[in-house]
């Protein structure tokens, strides 16, 4: 078939139903009060306090590693969703709707502080992207669907 284009998606009739802005916001914020019993609980284990104004240096390392493990592994995996998203039932995917690797996810993490650093105008495009992707999901190539 030679008028096929080479870098064509592979199936663009998938029937997904796309996640959009507010669904996204809930997920991530049940993940960010996860995200925070475990740094203030291993604050406390390591540094006997935790005081959000005069953070330490080791573990504000740890509390990034922790989050990053988290997001990209839980996003990498077989479940393709962090627990938040498991909750309001969206997961991450490729065009296809199969699961990111670990370094797609991790490119994806890091693009979401170019969606922050343009005062979330980066993530606010997953309210009219007519398939809901964020900045940081066009950048990586990701999509968030329903499950």
């Amino acid at each position: 078939m030679m008028d096929q284009i080479l870098d064509a998606p592979v199936n663009t009739n998938n029937n997904f139903q796309y996640a959009g802005f507010w669904i996204r916001t809930a997920a991530y914020l049940i993940d960010a009060i996860l995200v925070s019993i475990v740094n203030v609980s291993l604050s406390y284990a390591l540094f006997g306090s935790y005081n959000m104004v005069d953070r330490n240096v080791p573990l504000t390392l740890i509390s990034t590693v922790l989050g990053i493990i988290y997001f990209c592994g839980m996003e990498s995996s077989a479940r393709q969703a962090t627990l938040g998203k498991m909750v309001v039932g969206i997961k991450v995917g490729d065009l296809n709707g199969d699961r990111i690797s670990f370094g797609n996810a991790f490119g994806r993490y890091f693009a979401k502080i170019l969606s922050a650093l343009i005062l979330g105008f980066g993530f606010f495009m997953a309210g009219w992207d007519p398939k809901k992707q964020a900045l940081h999901d066009r950048l990586a190539g990701t999509y968030v669907f329903y499950a």
